[in-house]
This record gives structure tokens, sequence and C-alpha cells, in this order.
């Protein structure tokens, strides 16, 4: 299968194989990202395209003198040599790095937090093997890993690998331009319904059949019975978190519309603060919650907001996990109808389109076609006393200028002047300095006796 993105990580990559071999020197790299955000997949690609000896071993969770045998295995087949009798991963893993000294090698251990489970002092014995062979080892070491709180810890100053990692790729989930390559027989309102349900996790994208409609994968791979990635979301939680029911909780007050602190406290069933306060961080910690401040008021915790960024945990928690009872004793599609589509096309795909847009418009940013450069972008938060009235307007980005106001519609219907008029109106009222106007809109917008500085950007622009 086509390999799709990753062109700057791969780029990075390159230039560390590039820097090993010329200065005949160990270059350490760590790459860390959730399960399935593909980083696997990547350091694969590069061993694909390269000429240089590669070593890849996937760490398993089993005893030290097992994965120490494995790691021989590939040795001896790779490197065509007689079986080695290694019982240590120190002694395998030196064993490759003296090699190394006499070739250009790449070694990888790919789900090192395994490894470092079942050895004491794991990380103390790369640490003292990469000082060793550092100045000496034409190698380009890499450390993969999806448990994303351990492999952080790797950089922290208080680990013995402080100072040891040459280049750290945090891989992310692909934004909305990049997952539509997956996809693209679908029209662009049918690449924002899927990506609000799969997100920029490649795994997940390559299961999507872009020769059948959108409802067609989502019953195919969520919402049937023993659908593909029905205990996908709970498989990962599961992995990561011991008290997976306060997850579920929290998961549930977000999916049901609560972002702000107090309001999931009230509406979960989570035991205190401190515990809430527990989980948030976790989830926020393995990229799947992220929390959010206006960005006129940044600094202020009681307008801080919590949102699901992960949209396949969003679509479960939603519609998969609320009405699990019912989902078990249903015709898949009568349950799809009933407690699915009316939400699914009015509400959830709206809120993840925001999420698009915003993408876009960073993505347009960083390539510099936007001018002058957005320096922030995000909810803007509003307070009119005299109205005893306050409110968040959802996108708002800020540059030298000033503020420019983004209202974002996924409505089938056209957006006639009027509606534009009192959007205006409506952000005029709040004081903002706000000097333009835009709406990005999946149908026509009509601007027939507007007299404010109002662009309009459609739904093909976005994939421009």
């Amino acid at each position: 299968m086509k390999f799709i993105g990753r062109t700057e990580q791969l780029n990075k990559l390159n230039r560390v194989i590039a820097r090993s071999n010329k200065a005949e020197a160990m270059q350490t790299v760590l790459i860390y990202g959730r399960r399935r955000v593909g980083k696997s997949e990547l350091v694969k690609q590069l061993l694909k395209n390269t000429a240089i000896q590669s070593i890849y071993y996937e760490c398993k969770q089993v005893a030290e003198e097992s994965n120490a045998r494995d790691i021989c295995t590939i040795l001896s087949e790779r490197l065509q040599l007689p079986k080695l009798g290694y019982k240590s991963m120190e002694e395998v893993i030196e064993y490759v790095f003296q090699r190394s000294c006499e070739e250009n090698m790449i070694f990888v251990l790919d789900e090192y937090p395994y490894l470092r489970e079942n050895i004491k002092g794991m990380d103390s014995i790369l640490q003292t093997l990469i000082d060793k062979y550092r100045d000496s080892a034409k190698l380009t070491f890499i450390i993969l890993g999806s448990y994303v709180e351990i492999m952080r810890n790797l950089l922290e100053h208080t680990n013995p690998l402080y100072g040891r990692i040459d280049l750290t790729i945090n891989l992310k989930p692909m934004d909305y331009y990049e997952s539509a390559e997956f996809y693209p027989g679908f029209s662009e309102e049918d690449r924002v319904k899927i990506y609000s349900v799969f997100g920029g996790i490649p795994y997940y994208n390559r299961l999507v059949d872009d020769s059948v409609s959108v409802e067609e994968n989502l019953m195919e791979l969520l919402v049937a019975p023993e659908s593909r990635l029905e205990n996908e979301v709970s498989m990962y939680l599961n992995a990561e978190i011991s008290k997976i029911t306060n997850a579920n909780e929290v998961f549930e007050a977000l999916a049901r519309g609560y972002s702000k602190y107090k309001d999931i406290l009230d509406q979960s069933h989570v035991s205190s603060g401190p515990t809430l306060v527990d989980v948030l961080d976790k989830l926020s910690n393995m990229e799947v919650v992220e929390k959010r401040t206006p960005i006129n008021d940044e600094g202020n915790k009681r307008k801080a907001s919590y949102h699901i960024s992960d949209p396949l945990s969003a679509f479960y928690y939603r519609y998969i996990f609320r009405y699990a009872s019912q989902r078990k004793i249903m015709d898949p599609r009568v349950f799809f109808e009933k407690y699915v589509q009316e939400d699914f096309e009015s509400i959830y795909v709206p809120h993840y389109f925001e999420e698009i847009c915003k993408q876009y418009l960073i993505r347009k940013n960083r390539a510099g076609k936007i001018s002058p450069a957005i320096e922030k972008i995000g909810k803007y938060y509003y307070d009119l006393p005299a109205e005893r009235r306050n409110g968040e307007f959802d996108i708002v980005t800020q540059d030298e200028n000033g503020y420019i106001f983004y209202e974002v519609k996924f409505r089938k219907e056209y957006i006639p002047a009027s509606v534009i008029r009192e959007e205006i109106s409506q952000v005029k009222a709040t004081g903002m300095n706000c000097y333009q106007y835009v709406f990005i809109s999946r149908s026509p917008v009509i601007l027939d006796g507007v007299e404010d500085p109002v662009t309009v950007i459609t739904l093909k622009d976005l994939w421009k």
C-alpha cells in the first residue's frame, strides 16, 4: 500500500542518518506518539528507502532472555552470522554498537517501554553504551514507543538518557488535508464527515473505503456489532489507564458537550476534584483530550475548557458507548437512523468542521500564505455586563493588525445576507478590535447589501 504523508519527518530522519555517516558518530533518535499514529510505518518507510544496513526489532512483553534470543536471531539473519548466544539485552545492544564502528548501520528498538518494564535500569544501560560508543559508532539508533508518558520521561533531566537524544519526534495525527489522501474518491463534504470520525490516524484511514458511502464505512467499521474498530478506544485506554471507570465518566461528560471543569465534575461520577484533575491530566498527556483557553484571556483558569481531540473517541462515546444496550439488540441500520444519523449531521460533524477550518488556517499560515501572519488562533471570550450576557466566538485569529472573526457553517442551505449582517453586528457589540470577517461555508454565501469587509472560503478552497 502507498505510504502517505510524513515528508517532514522523513526528511529529518534522513538528515540524521547523513550526519551519522559523515561524522562517523552515533546519532540517537526518540520517536513517540499515541498508538496507531504511524511510528513503526514511518521508520519502516525510512529503512525501505535506504541501502544502509538496518536492524529493526519490536520489543515484546516477555522476559529479557527471550527478547535477547529473538534479536540474536534477527542479527544472525540480517548480518549472515552464525547463531548468536547472548542472553542479556546489554550484551546484544553492545554487539550492535561495536559492529557499527566498522560499518554504517541503523538500529531500531520499537515499543521500547516493554523492554524498560522488564529490565531493571534499562535507561542507564543505554546511557552507558551511548556514552561509550558515541564518538566511534557510525550508527543511527532509533527508539520508538507508544506510551507517551513513559517516552516523555526519557527526556526529563532526571533520566539517565537526558542529553543523549539528538532528535526527538512527537508524531502527531495527520491533519485533515493529508488524511484526505487516504480516500481521494470522496467529495469534499464526505471528506469532512470521514475526518470527523477517523481523524488523522493512518491506521484507521487505511480501512476507509471511498468506493462506498460514508454511512457504509461507519456501519462496517464502528456501528455494527463486532465491527473492526468497535473495541479500539477501550483497548488503548485500558493499556494506559488503570481506573478505566473514571476515564469513561469523563469522556461521557465531554461527549455530551460539557467542557468546563465544574460541569464535568457535576455531570460525571468521578469521586473528587483531585481525581478529576488526575484523569484530565492523564488524558491530555495521551493527547486524546485537549485543554483550551480563550486567546484574549489565556491565563484565566476559570475560562479554560476541555475537549475530546481524538475524533474516534468522540464518536465512540457519543454514540457507541452511550447507547451500548440498544446497539446490542437492534438492527445496525435502525440503530444508526435512530441514535446517530440526525445528530451526526446537524451537531457532531459541524463541530469537527470547526477543527478542520482551524487546521486549514494553520496550514496556510505555516506556508507563509497568510499576511500578516497569524500569531494566535482559538476562541475569543466576551463579557457584556450591561446586557448580562457573555460568551465565546469559536474561531478568531490575532495578528499585528488586530482580530479576524471566522464563522463556520456546515449546513446544506445557503447563507443569506441577513445572517451575515447579524453575525457581524454581534461581533461589533462586544467591542472586539475586529478588522475583517471570514465565512467558511459548505453552501453558497449571499453578500448582497453587506457593507463590511467579508471573505468567503468554500469547501473546495480547503483542499486547494
